[in-house]
């Protein structure tokens, strides 16, 4: 009889230490005690999922971290916890808490939206991006003659020259652009070089291409963004492309006001002789030849028409002065000086 009392008095104190043992599992596992407002905590990459509890632990989100392991164990969930900044309000469930983290239901980052207009300059970019209180001019215009700062294949074709006012000059593609708050100079001019190398990997046989006619992506951006500068009219882009091609290959000096505009840092209404004469390499009224390098941000429709011009025996070209932007080509220089009288009669 003792025996068996001794028996029951060990299955007693058993149950006893499962029932307590059970009941501080259960108790471990409810929900903390609700406040308000809510708790933030950042899940970083690569962090695993007992660190995470650990944190949650210590953000006072869970009771004890030991038992939030085992749970997630035992319903082989958490390893597709994601990273991030999140905020949760105390007092939510083990359920809700793994739906949330598994999700990556994170807090929304505060962003940034910016526009570059096409042909805009480096200059003209870094003004605005100052203007807007985006990034410093200085830096973004010292990060500019900086392209070994950046690791992208479109790079290794920009040339070693010291003549160029600006590396990445027509490597910023024109476009509106929406980054995270507090984003770097470095990290946004990454975000304008990859749009640029994203644009040129859309074109079919780009590399095919220029290697058939004998012309480098440089060369082909300093066309693109002589065609940006020079036209308005969507249509006129491959015809002018095409009368830049001729001069080239005739060996006749390309006089486009838009280089001489470029080398003045400012716009001009109307370009004076002594302008004209200014020594620098991306004078096309002294010099042969494309400009040291591109003097915008081309579109990609300029790219494209840099790549398939027009086939014409055009060699001038002269603005219409109807206001339609429009421009009236011509084949010979007397045909040019008809169309300069014609276009400016129209304003008389």
């Amino acid at each position: 009889m003792k025996r068996k009392a001794r028996t029951g008095v060990l299955l007693l104190v058993l149950l006893l230490v499962v029932a307590g043992a059970a009941l501080y599992l259960w108790q471990m596992m409810q929900p903390v005690q609700q406040q308000a407002g809510t708790v933030a905590f950042t899940v970083e990459q690569g962090m695993r999922t007992s660190q995470i509890a650990d944190l949650l632990e210590q953000k006072e989100l869970i009771r004890n971290s030991t038992v939030f392991k085992a749970y997630l164990k035992l319903t082989e969930q958490g390893s597709n916890f994601q990273a991030g900044k999140y905020e949760v309000q105390p007092g939510i469930t083990y359920e809700q808490l793994i739906a949330k983290l598994s999700s990556g239901d994170v807090v929304p980052e505060e962003m940034i939206q910016f526009t570059i207009p096409e042909g805009f300059t480096v200059l003209q970019i870094a003004d605005r991006l100052q203007q807007e209180g985006i990034a410093d001019k200085e830096e973004f215009l010292k990060l500019a003659n900086d392209p070994a700062q950046f690791d992208m294949p479109l790079l290794a074709h920009i040339p070693e020259d010291k003549q160029l006012r600006y590396k990445l000059e027509g490597y910023l593609f024109p476009e509106t652009y929406e980054l995270p708050k507090g984003s770097s100079v470095k990290e946004i001019m990454a975000a304008m070089l990859e749009q640029t190398q994203k644009e040129l990997d859309s074109i079919p046989n780009l590399e095919q291409e220029l290697e058939e006619r004998h012309e480098t992506l440089h060369e082909l951006l300093s066309v693109a963004s002589l065609v940006e500068r020079e036209v308005v009219v969507d249509q006129e882009r491959p015809i002018v492309a095409g009368v830049i091609y001729n001069r080239l290959e005739k060996g006749q000096k390309l006089e486009i006001d838009a280089t001489v505009q470029y080398m003045l840092n400012k716009q001009k209404e109307r370009l004076l002789f002594k302008d004209l004469e200014v020594d620098s390499p991306y004078n096309t009224y002294t010099n042969e030849g494309l400009p040291a390098g591109p003097i915008a941000s081309p579109s990609l429709s300029s790219i494209q028409a840099a790549l398939e011009p027009a086939k014409t025996d055009y060699f001038f070209y002269v603005t219409k002065k109807d206001g339609s932007q429009e421009h009236l080509f011509a084949k010979t220089y007397q045909e040019h000086l008809n169309n300069i009288q014609q276009s400016q009669s129209v304003t008389q």
